[in-house]
């Protein structure tokens, strides 16, 4: 069960764009880009992976390793609301933002919108009906001990990256996400390092390289082989 009195002691920040990031200063990491948090969760997440699923498929079961700000899902949840789209969204999180910490964020702001604070109210553990089209279940705990019977069609891989979570970018980790995705299905991260891509074409994915957000030259999607 969470625990609802346990904080992490971390910093909001913003970042280029004029949007929120957060920084822990446990792994010395944000956790979006300093460059703009808006501008690479668009890109990374939405343009190369949610409307490319939305092509794809029909009903869209979305999984995020990381939901930190909820920024990823809260974009996710406007698109579906735009494109009147059923989305499915579950998300495993090790560090659990405080309720206080999370209303400090500016995205409802900049996104003329009002979802922000119910992705964050929403239980922990089991699944909550944001809006007609939009599902979340969200999950305290580690993506190793992460086990479910749904397939998802669509991931959105936003670790910290390898330097702090060495052990969440390997050839075993991307094996297990293999199991849970359709086949066919996307996986889209903001690391394009050589090992990664070597991880995840050893796990069993098709490995692209697309242009990135600003100051980032390239970003990986994955193909579910």
């Amino acid at each position: 069960m969470r625990n609802p009195e346990k904080k992490t002691e971390i910093r909001i920040v913003l970042t280029s764009d004029g949007s929120s990031s957060v920084f822990n200063p446990d792994v010395n990491q944000h956790y979006h880009s300093i460059h703009g948090a808006l501008q690479e969760s668009q890109r990374v997440f939405i343009e190369l992976g949610l409307y490319a699923a939305f092509e794809r498929f029909g009903e869209i079961r979305v999984f995020e390793m990381g939901f930190g700000t909820g920024l990823n899902a809260l974009l996710t949840l406007l698109e579906a609301e735009k494109n009147q789209r059923t989305v499915s969204y579950t998300a495993v999180e090790t560090r659990p933002l405080s309720l206080e910490q999370a209303r400090e964020l500016n995205f409802d702001e900049l996104l003329d919108c009002h979802y922000l604070k119910p992705l964050h109210e929403a239980p922990w553990n089991r699944p909550a009906s944001i809006t007609p089209v939009f599902e979340l279940v969200k999950y305290e705990g580690r993506l190793q001990d992460f086990r479910t019977e749904n397939r998802f069609n669509l991931v959105y891989f936003d670790a910290f990256a390898p330097e702090a979570q060495p052990e969440l970018w390997t050839q075993e980790i991307f094996e297990q996400l293999a199991v849970m995705m359709h086949p066919g299905g996307l996986l889209t991260t903001y690391c394009s390092k050589g090992t990664v891509k070597r991880n995840l074409q050893a796990a069993g994915f098709l490995v692209e390289k697309h242009r990135g957000p600003a100051h980032k030259r390239d970003v990986l999607r994955a193909i579910r082989l």
